[in-house]
């Protein structure tokens, strides 16, 4: 169970850095309500998972591998202290007063999911930190308990997009700069420590091929 819920946690800090997708989440959100901001976020989340399955059929046959395993550990790590430092960078640069206009329901959907879809960095984001939980599940459990952190993962992101449809809709009138300040800076600090977490991994894997 702790485990599952690190990957929850793992999936909602992913998720919570201040980016393009959440911008456009809180837009859709303040003008169309909590549907339009749900299904960008859902769009997006689509093509994450897209991501994933291309990174869990490409990769799963090569984790066994040290290398790789280090390997992965070793960008992984990497990647999430530099996503964390940006979001730490970027907190505060997204206002309330910027977010206007509306657009039907399906284009809602479509800009979140070709927004994550046309990124070039999202599927190196996704084989680094993705083939990262990959590369541990397959070290120390079987297929099922991947499926699990694969399925926990996806929660993840799931509660975070109800999560930001709920304060760009039901609460919008109460979303200050200053929350939204809040939330990316504590997703940053979140990032940056599962990316040290990562790196440990990585290191000890590095010392037991000394």
């Amino acid at each position: 169970m702790n485990q599952m819920l690190g990957y929850i946690v793992l999936g909602l800090s992913l998720s919570a850095p201040i980016g393009p997708v959440n911008a456009a989440q809180l837009s859709k959100g303040i003008r169309g309500g909590f549907m339009s901001a749900w299904l960008v976020g859902l769009g997006a989340m689509a093509a994450d998972v897209i991501y994933m399955l291309l990174v869990f059929f490409g990769v799963i046959h090569f984790l066994n591998i040290p290398f790789m395993q280090t390997f992965l550990w070793l960008f992984g790590g990497f990647l999430l202290i530099y996503t964390g430092i940006e979001s730490l960078k970027d907190a505060g640069k997204f206002q309330m007063a910027d977010m206007r206009g509306r657009e039907p329901l399906l284009k809602s959907f479509m800009s979140g999911f070709f927004m994550s879809l046309g990124n070039p960095l999202s599927i190196l984001f996704w084989l680094g930190i993705y083939g990262s939980v990959l590369a541990q599940t397959a070290a120390q459990s079987g297929l099922g308990d991947l499926i699990l952190n694969s399925f926990s993962i996806i929660l993840g992101l799931l509660i975070w997009d109800l999560t930001m449809a709920g304060f760009a809709s039901i609460f919008r009138k109460y979303v200050s700069d200053r929350l939204l300040k809040g939330v990316s800076v504590l997703s940053g600090l979140f990032l940056i420590g599962f990316g040290l977490y990562f790196l440990f991994e990585a290191l000890q894997l590095l010392l037991q091929r000394v």
